[in-house]
């Protein structure tokens, strides 16, 4: 069995639709981050950073103690190692990929997104210097993504992978962004595509809502 302590993020969603995808058995535990949670002193020992998701795993591949992980990317490296899934490919020339798109949304859509949902959603003033940084990052990345997508029908290449796992969940907010699907036809193609799948539908669907 596994604990996820999560919310009803992106970053947290993610854990969840690999979780269905794997089809491991989980308990969903709610970090209300709007009620600083995450504060909790209890938490910190799963999550040094104070950040969802976090993971305990409580029948590790070894047959040891309980391992917490935190850090999306590395729970899901870590999964999808446990489970020696092709979501996660052995090798090289498939696995490379893989890594690079899921570091660009660690290091990149992650990070600016999330910046463009604070200025444009969320900050107590409007900063215009701010929205359209942010928002010009974000429409860069959509903009990468759909030249990569034009040839491809994951982000790593041919097959579905934890790199596509990882950045759907930001791409879902879409809504926010200001972006017209009419100038990403390549990343709204994979975003239904990927959006079809039930454990992806399952997934998003994580924590349920009180």
């Amino acid at each position: 069995m596994i604990d996820l302590y999560t919310w009803t993020t992106p970053n947290g969603r993610k854990v969840s639709i690999m979780l269905e995808e794997l089809g491991l058995p989980y308990r969903a535990h709610p970090i209300n981050i709007s009620k600083n949670e995450q504060f909790d002193p209890a938490f910190l020992k799963i999550s040094p950073n104070n950040r969802i998701p976090a993971i305990v795993d409580h029948a590790p591949a070894d047959g040891g103690a309980p391992i917490s992980v935190f850090e999306s990317g590395a729970i899901l490296i870590y999964l999808a190692e446990k489970t020696d899934s092709p979501l996660l490919p052995k090798a090289m020339r498939q696995r490379v990929p893989v890594l690079e798109w899921t570091m660009w949304q660690m290091g990149g859509v992650g990070p600016m997104f999330g910046q463009a949902h604070h200025f444009r959603r969320m900050a107590g003033e409007k900063v215009p210097y701010g929205v359209k940084r942010y928002t010009d990052e974000t429409h860069r990345l959509y903009g990468v993504a759909d030249r990569r997508l034009a040839g491809n029908d994951y982000l790593a290449g041919a097959d579905y992978s934890i790199a596509d796992v990882i950045t759907y969940p930001w791409f879902a907010r879409w809504e926010w962004h200001g972006i017209d699907w009419a100038d990403f036809p390549n990343v709204k193609r994979w975003f239904d595509l990927v959006g079809s799948r039930p454990a992806v539908q399952r997934g998003m669907d994580v924590p349920k809502p009180a």
